[in-house]
């Protein structure tokens, strides 16, 4: 088995070179049939050798985004992206740029959207001429395979090595949030794009706790969202099985849904501890995300706070393909921890009131006897429906034609094998040139 791998994806890379369409599609059935048979070790090899075709310029422009969403499956079956992650974030940078200029000239040139990218035509090359003259071929090229560029580096940067090494690259990092600022507006992809770069900037945290007046420092990864880090934070921190701070712990079930496991059926819905806060005390929202904590000399700083009222919320990680931790670094002296505790804001009421009268004590209903109906009261307003939380919609994996249906290893439905009709040579280059 590993030597027929071994010589599909030789002919993949044979014809890829060489832009052949009599040998490509068949190389692509076989490497996709035969990836998920292999060992692991042996899928590394490929993937690693797809490293310098995508970094160079040795392929047409739709090979290139074919090729990527080939090393983006690869990695969806559990193959380490190794450097060839990084080398899919270089191509999008570049791509990218050039699939704005793309966006910018059409909305120069007209007041709808910009076309699909899998539905680009001569026509809307011709229409961007209009404003870039002879750079239109180039930027309908970029926005014609940006979507392919872009599943393949939002399947990179679930992997921790990939978001490790962006952190490194500042000036990558914050080029590849502004790409997806911009085309987030026409493409939901790059919405999951922006997500996971903003996860990239935070991964570790002081905590301190105003009940007990401790301190923290915690280190995590893969937090999509603060409802995530509410919930392992009271994992790590509450009852003997944490640093013992009051409270009841989290089910257990809770915390793995927010880890690496699926949301149990009979454990739906958390239920909050803390009221989660800044140094200077604004409310740290549930819906926001770790990167979005305010910072005091250098050191993003969390306050946990009684809750003013009860909250709840569905349990499940906001990147469902995005494996997280959280675990306690250490618990600071307790002169150190006195220290920050001068620099907090000290706590408020959550829900002040400008009327200090009372609220009456609820009174329970019991029957009475019928008497005349009152006038009926005006209706009230129905009051609005809470915003939903924010989701990652997963795309289904579809074979390739011809391809027996298999099972696939977990996390691999959320990046297409193959975009449809890649295998056909029309898929290489535009069909309008």
């Amino acid at each position: 088995m590993v030597d027929e791998f071994r010589a599909a994806f030789q002919e993949l890379i044979d014809a890829s070179v060489a832009t052949d369409p009599q040998h490509f599609p068949p190389a692509v059935r076989k490497v996709y049939t035969l990836a998920t048979q292999i060992p692991v070790d042996e899928r590394e090899l490929a993937l690693e050798a797809l490293t310098p075709l995508i970094s160079g310029n040795h392929a047409a422009p739709g090979i290139l985004a074919d090729l990527s969403v080939i090393a983006g499956a690869l990695v969806e079956m559990g193959t380490d992206p190794g450097p060839t992650g990084i080398e899919i974030l270089h191509r999008l940078r570049s791509m990218g740029r050039g699939a704005i200029v793309f966006a910018r000239a059409w909305e120069h040139t007209g007041p709808d959207a910009p076309p699909d990218p899998d539905s680009v035509t001569a026509q809307a090359e011709e229409r961007v001429a209009a404003d870039l003259g002879t750079d239109a071929p180039g930027a309908t090229m970029c926005w014609w395979t940006i979507r392919r560029h872009g599943l393949a580096a939002r399947t990179m940067l679930s992997h921790t090595s990939v978001r490790s090494h962006i952190r490194r690259d500042p000036a990558l990092h914050a080029e590849l949030v502004a790409i997806a600022n911009q085309l987030s507006a026409h493409l939901p992809e790059f919405d999951d794009i922006r997500a996971l770069l903003r996860m990239a900037e935070a991964t570790n945290a002081l905590v301190l706790d105003r009940a007990s007046r401790r301190a923290f420092r915690v280190l995590f990864d893969g937090i999509g969202d603060n409802f995530q880090l509410h919930t392992l934070l009271a994992d790590a921190l509450i009852g003997p099985g944490g640093q013992g701070l009051e409270g009841d712990p989290p089910d257990p079930r809770w915390s793995a849904a927010y880890r690496d496991g699926d949301v149990h059926p009979q454990a739906r819905t958390v239920r909050g501890w803390w009221n989660l806060v800044a140094h200077d005390g604004s409310w740290v929202w549930n819906e926001g995300m770790p990167a979005e904590i305010p910072s005091l000399d250098g050191e993003r700083v969390l306050i946990l706070d009684e809750q003013p009222y009860p909250r709840s919320w569905n349990a499940g990680r906001r990147h469902s393909h995005v494996h997280g931790w959280l675990e306690v670094e250490s618990e600071l002296p307790d002169e150190e921890a006195a220290q920050w505790w001068r620099r907090i804001a000290p706590s408020e009421p959550a829900l002040p009131s400008q009327d200090p009268t009372p609220l009456p004590e609820p009174v329970a209903w019991t029957a009475e006897p019928e008497t005349a109906a009152p006038a009926p009261l005006p209706e009230p307003e129905p009051a609005p429906a809470p915003e939903p939380e924010p989701a990652t919609t997963l795309i289904p994996a579809v074979p390739a034609e011809d391809e027996p249906v298999r099972p696939h290893p977990r996390g691999s439905t959320f990046l297409p094998p193959m975009p449809k009709d890649v295998s056909r040579s029309s898929s290489w280059g535009p069909t309008w040139r």
